[in-house]
């Protein structure tokens, strides 16, 4: 580091120092730097959050029920928040429109599944073969990705957030071993979002359904096969039990990206610092659910393992690599749609490409 730029440094941590002192004088005031209140008005608000998840589902459900009681106690009861499961107020699928309608103020999803109202939603979930959720959430945060997120959503009346995500998946649940492209043939799977389109290029059929239906639907013959998340739900929604074989590597999804979506009208009616609420208690949400995620797989992976007969298998590199040469092509097209969506894929695969290069000598060291 030079002279000059290391004394800039310097004197700028010296500056953000002191800014902390100076910080925790203000707080104590109860002024914004403006000298208006920090609290702009003592209104309350009652809203409803609906979710594409079952009624307090683990991590998910219980997420979204954390998020709320966090901004309600953090909002000294001034925005109180009531949460829904899905099918509770309006089924799973239908919290997009729900929240675009203000029939609720909020909602609490992943934005793969609105892909038939907004295609380029689903680069904001996951992207088959796409960056993982560190990456991911540099993008987001620091690479242009959330702006991006907020201009297709501004279409709908809605504002999203990043708030949760399930980290790197598996690659589902078979009663079939896979050898080659062939045997993908004519069956049904449940798989959302980009990755759904590659099985169906493939010569499968990728059918959408909520987290809810889905061990009725696999036990019942509705689909063949199915994703989910990773060892902690999948061993709870007892899919070791009506399956075979547990698939790695999660190709479709290398991350999960959860959304809480806000009213947009709603949200401009709340005062600065419920906002600023609003959208750090999502960024928390962001943080522990994927925690929560991890340090659960961590110990149900060892119960699959010890307690099941289930077969674990990696999808060979020839399927692998022919559903990447799919990837790119479906998702270079869907480039092609539309001007934001263009924009949308430059954005990422430009973000990837650069951050792939740091990964290479940091984290992939290990």
């Amino acid at each position: 580091m030079k002279r000059f730029e290391r004394r800039d440094f310097l004197k700028k941590s010296a500056i953000a120092a002191a800014g902390i002192g100076v910080a925790g004088l203000s707080a104590c005031s109860g002024k914004e730097k403006n000298g208006a209140p920090a609290i702009l008005t003592n209104k309350t608000y009652n809203w409803k959050m609906v979710t594409s998840w079952s009624p307090h589902f683990p991590i998910l459900g219980e997420g979204a029920n954390r998020l709320a009681r966090e901004i309600e106690e953090m909002s000294g009861g001034r925005l109180k928040i009531t949460v829904y499961g899905g099918g509770e107020l309006v089924p799973p699928l239908e919290s997009f429109d729900a929240v675009s309608q203000g029939l609720a103020e909020m909602g609490h999803s992943a934005s793969y599944y609105w892909a038939g109202k907004a295609s380029a939603a689903q680069f904001f979930t996951s992207l088959p073969f796409g960056m993982n959720t560190q990456q991911t959430n540099a993008w987001l945060f620091y690479g242009g990705g959330l702006d991006l997120w907020r201009e297709l959503y501004s279409n709908f009346n809605l504002v999203p957030f990043p708030a949760g995500n399930t980290g790197g998946q598996m690659g589902g649940w078979f009663n079939k071993e896979i050898h080659s492209l062939s045997d993908l043939k004519g069956l049904k799977i449940r798989l959302p979002g980009f990755g759904g389109k590659v099985l169906n290029d493939a010569g499968g059929t990728a059918i959408l359904s909520p987290g809810g239906e889905i061990y009725i639907n696999l036990e019942r013959g509705v689909i063949d096969a199915t994703d989910w998340i990773g060892p902690y739900h999948d061993y709870l929604m007892g899919f070791h039990k009506i399956a075979k074989y547990y698939y790695t590597p999660g190709w479709h999804e290398p991350t999960g990206t959860l959304e809480l979506m806000v009213n947009k009208s709603a949200y401009d009616s709340l005062s600065e610092d419920l906002k600023l609420i609003v959208r750090n208690a999502a960024y928390a949400a962001n943080t522990y659910i994927l925690a929560e995620f991890d340090s659960k797989n961590r110990e149900y992976l060892t119960k699959l393992k010890s307690e099941s007969r289930i077969e674990f298998k990696r999808f060979p590199d020839d399927v692998l690599n022919a559903f990447k040469r799919s990837t790119l092509e479906i998702v270079s097209e869907q480039a092609k749609t539309d001007s934001l969506s263009r924009k949308i894929y430059d954005s990422y695969s430009n973000f990837q490409k650069q951050i792939h290069a740091w990964s290479e000598v940091s984290y992939n060291n290990y």
